[in-house]
C-alpha cells in the first residue's frame, strides 16, 4: 500500500477496486442497478480525456456508487474539439448512471490538465451544463489527483490520451505543473503505422494484454519520450519519487523506462485510470 493516501482509511488499495468493480466501460445497459437509492448528497466526477470519459458518482461520505466510461475523441490535448458530440456522450453516461442510481444527477465537477487557456476551461464546464448538471467545481488534474493520493513530496504524472501532465508537490501542496503533448494517443499511433492496422484496431490491440509484450518495443521510443518531459519539468527539484496515473501507466514495463530515463523511483498505484475522475468527484461541493 502506497503510504500517505486520503481515503478510505486503513484501505486505499481496497476503496479503487472497489470503485473499478462500479465504473463500467459503455456497458449497453446490463450495468446492474443498485438494490436502493442512494439518499443524501451525492458526489459527481466528470473527466473529458483525450481517449475516454468517465463519469462517477460517490455517495456523500465518499464510497463509490456507479460510473461509466467510453471511448470518444471529442477533446484533444485538452481541448474540446467536438462540442456536442462531448455533449450528447455525457448525456448518454449520465441517464446510464442515473438508471442505475434510481436518481437524477444535477451537478457534478469536472477537471482540466494544467495550461489549459482559461477559454476552454470555461468549454469544459459548458459541456457538463449542457449535459444537465451544474458544474460545481473546475479543479486541476494533478490537484484532483492528489486528492486520493495524498502525496505530500514527489510528483505526479497524469499520462492521459494526448499530453502528459506533471505535477510537483511539495508539503502536500502542488507547487508546480505543466502539460505537453504525448499520450496514449501516440502510442496508438505508432502501433498503427507499424502493423498497417486502423486506428481504432491499433487502440483495441494496444490494451489487449497478450498483446503488449509483443507491441512494447514499438511503444518504449513514446515511453522514453514521456520520461524526458518529465525529466525537464522536475529538472532542479529534488522528487523523492514518481507517481504515474492515467490508463497510459497501465502499459506494462511503463515505469520501468520512466525511472530508467528520469532517474527517480517511479510507480504506478493500483488502478491508475480512475484516480483523477475519482479525485474529481471528491472535489464536489454539490
Amino acid at each position: 500500500m502506497m503510504a500517505g493516501w486520503t481515503i478510505a482509511g486503513a484501505d486505499p488499495e481496497g476503496w479503487l477496486f472497489r470503485a473499478e468493480k462500479v465504473i463500467h466501460l459503455n456497458p449497453d445497459g446490463t450495468a446492474p442497478r443498485l438494490a436502493s437509492t442512494p439518499q443524501g448528497d451525492l458526489r459527481v466526477g466528470v473527466d473529458l480525456g483525450t481517449a475516454y470519459t468517465v463519469l462517477v458518482a460517490l455517495d456523500e461520505a465518499g464510497n463509490p456508487l456507479a460510473g461509466e466510461y467510453q471511448f470518444a475523441q471529442v477533446v484533444r490535448d485538452g481541448l474540446v474539439v467536438d462540442y456536442w458530440g462531448a455533449v450528447n456522450l455525457l448525456r448518454e453516461l449520465k441517464g446510464r448512471v442515473e438508471d442505475r442510481l434510481g436518481r437524477q444527477l444535477t451537478h457534478a465537477a469536472s477537471a482540466f490538465p494544467p495550461g489549459v487557456p482559461r477559454a476552454e476551461v470555461r468549454a469544459t464546464a459548458n459541456v457538463v451544463e449542457a449535459a444537465g448538471m451544474i458544474c460545481s467545481t473546475l479543479v486541476d488534474e494533478p490537484v484532483a489527483a492528489n486528492h486520493v493520493l495524498g502525496i505530500r513530496n514527489g510528483v505526479i504524472v497524469d499520462v492521459g490520451g494526448g499530453t502528459t501532465g506533471v505535477a510537483i508537490i511539495e508539503n502536500g501542496e502542488v507547487v508546480y505543473t505543466a502539460d505537453e503533448a504525448t499520450g496514449g494517443t501516440h502510442f496508438t499511433l505508432v502501433i498503427a503505422g507499424a502493423t498497417g492496422l486502423s486506428f481504432e484496431q491499433a487502440e483495441a490491440l494496444k490494451t489487449t494484454a497478450s498483446e503488449q509484450a509483443r507491441l512494447f518495443p514499438l511503444v518504449r521510443p513514446v515511453m522514453e519520450k514521456v520520461g524526458t518531459i518529465i525529466e525537464r519539468h522536475v529538472r532542479g527539484s529534488q522528487p523523492v519519487s514518481i507517481t504515474l496515473v492515467g490508463g497510459t501507466a497501465l502499459f506494462p514495463g511503463m515505469a520501468g523506462v520512466i525511472e530508467e530515463v528520469t532517474g527517480i523511483p517511479t510507480r504506478v498505484p493500483v488502478k491508475p485510470m480512475f484516480i483523477t475522475p475519482l479525485g474529481i468527484a471528491l472535489t464536489d461541493g454539490g
